[in-house]
C-alpha cells in the first residue's frame, strides 16, 4: 500500500476491530481473576499472584511472540492468539484447582503478547509514516475503550451465571476477533526500497546494533510503563488512606478512565504534526506531577483534581510507546525489534507496582507513590536529551 493510496476506512475494521474486542475480553476478566482464585480456595496472597500471571505471561512471551509473528505473519498470528485465548479462558471456567486457573491465566497473558505485537506490526506496515502516530494512538485508544466496556458486559452476565459470566463474555469477544481476522484479507504492506531483499538479522544482533535506542528511548518508555501500572494501585490505596468509600473510589476511577479515552486522537495528531517530543514530554511530566502531588491530598476535591490530571497525562500518551518503537524499528527486522521493545516496556509495567509495594512496606505509602512519580522526571529528561525536537522521527536517535 502506497502512502498516497492510504485511507482510514481501509484499516478501521482490520486493525481496530480485533483490538477493541481483545480489550473487551481483557477488561471483562481482569477484575474477577483474583475472585475466581479465592473461590477455588486460594489465599489472598496466592490470588494476587495468579492475577499477576497475565502480565507475567505477556512479559516472558514478547521475544517468542516476535518470532511467531515474523514466521507466520500478522493475520495468522492473530487468529492463533485468539484460539489460544479461548482455550485459556475455557480452562479458567473448568478449573477445579487454583493451579489450573493459574495455567489458564498464564496462557491468556502469553496470547495477549502475540496479539498486541501482531497488531502493532500490522499497523506499522499499512499506515504511512506521516500518519503513524495517529494510527498508534487510535490503536491504544480502542484498547482502552474495550477495557472500559468489558467490566460492564461482564457484570451484566455475572448477575445471572456468577463469575463464569466474565469469562463467557471474554470468550465471545475473542471468538469474534478471531473470526474477523479470518474473514478479512491481509492488507499489502507499503513497499520500501531494499527492505524486502535485506537479510533478517538475529534477535541478539538487533539488541546489540540498536542498544543505544533501547537504553535511551526504551528506558524512558519503561519508566512510563512503571508509572502507568503504579497509578492503578496508587489511586485506590490513597483513596482508602484518606477515608474515601469504595463506591466513591470506583466513580473517580471511572472519571479518570473517561478522560484517558477522550484525548487519544488529538495526542496522535500532535505527534504527527509537531513531533513525538510534544507528547512524550507532557505525558512524563503530568504523570510525574500527579503522582508527586497525590500524597499531598487529604480531602476529596484535591484528590479528584490530581487523579484527573493523572488521567490526562496517561491519555495523551496513548500510543507513544508503540509509535517510538515503530519509528526506531529497522525495515528488515521490524517484528523482531518490536519484540525486544515490548519486552523493555512490559518490564516497566510489571516492575512498577512491585516497586511501589516495596517502598510502601519499607517506608510509607506516600513515599512509595512519590518515588514512582520521580520516574516521570527521569523519563522526561531522557526524552528531552534523546529525541529530536522537531518532526523528525525517533530512528534518528539510534
Amino acid at each position: 500500500m502506497t502512502e498516497t493510496s492510504f485511507r482510514w476506512s481501509q484499516i478501521i475494521i482490520p486493525a481496530f476491530g480485533p483490538s477493541l474486542l481483545f480489550g473487551i475480553a481483557n477488561g471483562a476478566i481482569l477484575p474477577v481473576i483474583a475472585l475466581s482464585a479465592i473461590a477455588l480456595g486460594a489465599s489472598h496472597a496466592m490470588s494476587g499472584v495468579i492475577a499477576a500471571l497475565i502480565g507475567f505471561g505477556s512479559l516472558v512471551c514478547n521475544i517468542p511472540a516476535a518470532m511467531i509473528t515474523a514466521r507466520f505473519g500478522e493475520r495468522r498470528s492473530l487468529i492463533g492468539a485468539s484460539a489460544v485465548s479461548v482455550l485459556a479462558l475455557s480452562l479458567c471456567i473448568l478449573a477445579k484447582h487454583p493451579a489450573l486457573l493459574a495455567l489458564g491465566v498464564l496462557l491468556m497473558g502469553m496470547a495477549t503478547s502475540v496479539f498486541y505485537l501482531a497488531r502493532q506490526t500490522f499497523l506499522m506496515e499499512v499506515a504511512p509514516v506521516h500518519m503513524r502516530a495517529r494510527a498508534f494512538s487510535t490503536l491504544g485508544g480502542t484498547q482502552r475503550i474495550g477495557m472500559f466496556i468489558g467490566p460492564f458486559g461482564a457484570a451484566g452476565l455475572m448477575h445471572f451465571v456468577g463469575l463464569d459470566g466474565a469469562y463467557l463474555v471474554a470468550i465471545a469477544a475473542l471468538v469474534t476477533a478471531g473470526a474477523l481476522a479470518f474473514a478479512l484479507p491481509e492488507l499489502q504492506p507499503r513497499a520500501e526500497s531494499g527492505a524486502a531483499d535485506a537479510p533478517r538479522p538475529r534477535m541478539a544482533a538487533i539488541a546489540v546494533e540498536h542498544k543505544r535506542v533501547f537504553m535511551t528511548l526504551g528506558l524512558g518508555c519503561l519508566l512510563i510503563g512503571a508509572m502507568r501500572a503504579s497509578r492503578q494501585v496508587a489511586i485506590p490505596l490513597w483513596a482508602d488512606a484518606i477515608g474515601l468509600s469504595p463506591t466513591a473510589t470506583a466513580i473517580i476511577f471511572g472519571c479518570v478512565s473517561s478522560i484517558d479515552m477522550l484525548v487519544f486522537y488529538p495526542a496522535g495528531k500532535i505527534m504527527d504534526h509537531f513531533g513525538r517530543l510534544w507528547v512524550a514530554l507532557p505525558c512524563s511530566l503530568m504523570l510525574a506531577a500527579s503522582l508527586l502531588a497525590l500524597p499531598l491530598t487529604a480531602t476529596m476535591a484535591p484528590f479528584v483534581a490530581v487523579c484527573l490530571l493523572m488521567g490526562l497525562g496517561n491519555g495523551i500518551g496513548s500510543g507513544i510507546v508503540m509509535t517510538l518503537g515503530a519509528d526506531a524499528a529497522p525495515a528488515n527486522a521490524r517484528t523482531e525489534f518490536l519484540g525486544i521493545w515490548r519486552l523493555i516496556a512490559d518490564m516497566g509495567t510489571s516492575a512498577g507496582p512491585f516497586v511501589l509495594a516495596g517502598l510502601t512496606a519499607l517506608i510509607s505509602l506516600a513515599a512509595g507513590i512519590a518515588a514512582t512519580g520521580a520516574f516521570g522526571l527521569v523519563s522526561a529528561y531522557i526524552f528531552w536529551r534523546a529525541m529530536p525536537h522537531g518532526t523528525q522521527h525517533a530512528h534518528t536517535a539510534d
